[in-house]
């Protein structure tokens, strides 16, 4: 499986699904489970590079605005939800975190910024298909997030650093 077929992928289940990340989860479980175990482990290891890849302070920062608030799992979810929004949001995210305020307009923290079940769709999907369970993808989990840590409380820094999102969302 190829970058492109990953976000392919993305997109055609989201959009089955209607947005909502719970049935993206489950629309994305049956397409996996359609394809060889191969093409599972792939999508898992380009899941998970991604998922990684966002493991950084000034996102975590943005979904604290966004959410009202991120604990260590929250952020977990976001980023599994946020990679769920397909490459341009994810890109454009991981760009300027900010830009969020633009690429997610309609953002509704009720509804939105959590997917932890997109986070485990090839698992699922790789028990389905050879009933064992997914193996060790082979990527390094960081120990911490990139970036200079910085107090997310700082009502002053964090409108500072994330203007369109503290107007959105700042208190």
């Amino acid at each position: 499986m190829y970058e492109t077929d990953f976000w392919q992928l993305i997109d055609e289940t989201r959009d089955a699904a209607g947005g909502d990340p719970d049935d993206q989860a489950d629309v994305l479980v049956e397409r996996l489970a359609q394809l060889t175990p191969d093409d599972v482990l792939d999508f898992a290891r380009l899941f998970e590079a991604r998922f990684q890849r966002a493991y950084r302070i000034d996102l975590w920062a943005a979904a604290h605005l966004l959410l009202g608030g991120a604990s260590e799992e929250a952020f977990d979810y976001f980023r599994c939800w946020l990679i769920g929004q397909g490459r341009e949001v994810f890109e454009g995210a991981l760009h300027q975190p900010d830009d969020l305020a633009e690429l997610v307009p309609d953002f509704d923290e009720e509804e939105d910024g959590e997917a932890e079940d997109l986070g485990y769709a090839a698992d699922e999907a790789h028990e389905q298909l050879t009933g064992l369970p997914l193996p060790d993808l082979g990527i390094e989990q960081p120990s911490r997030p990139e970036g200079t840590p910085f107090d997310f409380e700082d009502a002053a820094l964090m409108a500072k650093r994330f203007p369109k999102l503290w107007e959105q969302y700042g208190s």
